[in-house]
């Protein structure tokens, strides 16, 4: 075949494709379109498969197949990528199906339209405290579930995006050091409470490291009455840092607080 036989062959197939299609919008038979609709998921075609759903929803309401219908309406949003609206099919699901037969995927695939979703750290984490909300409830009710162990992973990445956040937030007030105030007790105070909040996140380390950096700037402008508790709070927080991440790559930073502190803590 040649190149322009080719080229009417594959024109007249889409032209085919688009004809079907388009009849099938005006057909007036629901089983035919959800059937085709199944097609056309099936490879792929989730925008069509949609549509077709959309125009059998009412018909099917009440029966058994609506079950499937609205399953497939979510799974048709998340080949779309639009995992919002995946989420609130696969809800609408739980609501009306609390007992049905996709009722351990849709609890599933809600956890998880809200972690492909998740902000950027630096921006509003609603939806991340969402996902973990969901991947809690669905890790209790089916602990055995084949999607337990994509739920466990999944949660503790978006704790760990939680974890990013308080990370930056106290980063920019330690930067901010003593302009309008002691921005490095503020600093501190944030990273402490990350830690305690999120005591398994990936950010413990660099955490650690900015509490002690934050005492230790406190330490330096502290006033001398404050300074000698200050520099032994240091101090300790240093032997924690050295003990608890003995190959930290702040290791010789860490070092070189320590030694400063101890000398401090020697002249007082």
């Amino acid at each position: 075949m040649t190149k322009k036989g080719f080229f009417i062959f594959v024109i007249g197939l889409i032209l085919t494709s688009c004809g079907e299609y388009q009849q099938l919008l005006k057909s007036k038979d629901p089983d035919l379109k959800y059937q085709k609709a199944l097609v056309y998921f099936n490879d792929g075609q989730y925008v069509k498969a949609q549509t077709l759903l959309d125009e059998v929803t009412s018909y099917y309401r009440g029966t058994e197949r609506s079950q499937d219908v609205l399953s497939y309406l979510a799974r048709c949003y998340m080949g779309q990528k639009d995992y919002a609206s995946a989420a609130e099919y696969y809800q609408a699901y739980i609501r009306n199906y609390p007992k049905g037969r996709y009722i351990v995927e849709a609890r599933f695939q809600v956890g998880h339209c809200y972690y492909l979703d998740a902000p950027d750290a630096r921006l509003d984490q609603t939806e991340t405290k969402k996902g973990i909300d969901f991947f809690t409830q669905f890790v209790e009710l089916y602990p055995e579930s084949p999607y337990a162990e994509q739920a466990y992973k999944e949660m503790h990445d978006l704790y760990d995006k939680l974890a990013q956040k308080e990370y930056l937030s106290a980063k920019l007030y330690y930067n901010m050091g003593t302009y309008l105030g002691n921005n490095y007790l503020s600093a501190e105070i944030i990273a402490k409470n990350a830690l305690k909040d999120y005591p398994t996140n990936k950010y413990q380390e660099d955490l650690s490291w900015l509490i002690l950096q934050s005492k230790y700037q406190q330490t330096l402008n502290s006033l001398d009455e404050k300074k000698l508790d200050r520099a032994r709070e240091t101090e300790d927080e240093y032997y924690s840092f050295i003990t608890e991440y003995p190959d930290s790559k702040h290791r010789a930073s860490a070092e070189r607080i320590g030694k400063e502190i101890k000398k401090i803590i020697n002249v007082l």
